[in-house]
């Protein structure tokens, strides 16, 4: 099999789509990449649309991710693995499994704590054994926080303790995967739980540093609004990446939150949110929860063209106070996508530390990966 400089794994979907079609006009000159599944024939159309694009037409890898050799071919024929087949949770594992394993570097698009425990505990000692680079989160889920928090960082001084608070606003719907992952992470949240405790049991932690997360329900950013703490992967990325770097200080802690203009806004949110996960937990609701929005599909490109995110973080400490900003287009999809294309151009061409097992895209690439960003139209800025 011809080796490659990156292979896409989940082309056919919406996103997987969005972000063939990025990669294949956004790769340097000389560059190589492929598309990869089980239907020849869709991946065929996939590459014709790179190619009226104006784009480079992507070889075509046969591969099934329910075939651990399939699996382990494709891994091998490559420098770089995209995976966008999820809900991670019922799909994921065995993507990860063959790039540890190949000792290759690996991204994908989960929103989902248990999986990315999970694969930690599974596969963290084999990718350092091989030099593998597993890297979860590479879209809205968890870019905008991870690097958000460290360019944040890098606005302050060094040396001293931090808090750093980030508030996210958004327009526009979660893609179908998105929402079929969340419906899946609530639906099992007291077995998460019980993985997290087992990482939380077998990881290290940095010696004379304390990193830790918080927040609770208050006003917004600058006293305006309300802020609702949100308790999803985005945290947790962020503080393991602290964790690894001491350009966080020694003593560093983040806050992540939902901010909404309006009390009834919250009340809403926080009522479909309990809602939801009452529902999740039986499995004829839950059925019919993921009936409501089909994985694969997403709305057209003025829907896309209308949808926005803003991220503020506000950070003190040594007597400074930073407030910066990370903001683009459309979080579910074009600019996931295009975070997740990036990411891999970034691992494949860019000069970037030496790190392995599973880590973050703030420890693994860091200031190249948000310059990649910012000339791709996504804003980091102090404000």
């Amino acid at each position: 099999m011809t080796s490659v400089d990156i292979a896409l794994l989940g082309a056919t979907g919406f996103t997987g789509g969005l972000t063939a079609e990025y990669l294949g006009t956004h790769l340097p000159d000389g560059a190589s990449w492929a598309i990869a599944g089980r239907n020849p024939g869709k991946l065929d159309a996939v590459a014709d649309r790179v190619v009226e694009l104006g784009g480079v037409r992507p070889e075509i890898i046969s591969a099934d991710s329910t075939n651990a050799a399939s699996m382990a071919a494709l891994a091998e024929s490559t420098r770089v693995l995209i995976t966008t087949v999820g809900p991670y949770l019922a799909h994921g594992e065995p993507a990860v499994k063959a790039a540890a394993e190949a000792g290759i570097a690996y991204v994908d698009l989960t929103g989902e704590p248990e999986f990315v425990d999970r694969m930690w505990l599974k596969y963290d000692d084999v990718a350092k054994t091989s030099g593998a680079r597993i890297i979860h989160a590479c879209g809205f889920d968890s870019i905008p926080y991870d690097l958000g928090v460290l360019y944040t960082v890098q606005q302050m001084p060094e040396g001293v303790p931090l808090s750093v608070k980030g508030y996210i606003r958004a327009g526009g719907a979660p893609s179908g995967g998105t929402y079929h992952s969340a419906i899946g992470a609530m639906a099992g949240m007291r077995g998460a739980g019980k993985i997290a405790a087992e990482r939380k049991s077998k990881e290290s932690r940095p010696e004379g540093r304390t990193i830790r997360g918080g927040g609770s329900l208050g006003r917004g950013e600058g006293g305006k609004g309300w802020a609702l703490p949100l308790p999803t992967l985005d945290p947790l990325i962020v503080l393991r990446s602290a964790r690894a770097l001491e350009r966080y200080g020694p003593d560093f802690s983040y806050a992540h939150f939902a901010q909404f203009k309006k009390l009834p806004m919250l009340a809403a949110t926080i009522a479909g949110a309990g809602v939801l996960t009452v529902g999740a937990q039986l499995r004829p609701t839950r059925a019919l929860l993921l009936k409501l929005k089909s994985q694969g599909e997403g709305p057209d490109e003025a829907k896309r063209e209308a949808s926005w995110f803003k991220l503020r973080l506000v950070a003190e400490g040594g007597g400074k106070t930073v407030t910066t900003e990370v903001a683009g287009g459309d979080p579910g999809y074009t600019e996931t996508s295009k975070m997740l294309a990036e990411s891999a151009l970034c691992l494949a061409f860019d000069d970037l530390p030496k790190v392995s097992g599973q880590t973050t895209t703030a420890v693994a690439m860091g200031h190249p990966l948000i310059e990649r960003l910012r000339a791709a139209g996504i804003t980091f800025r102090t404000l």
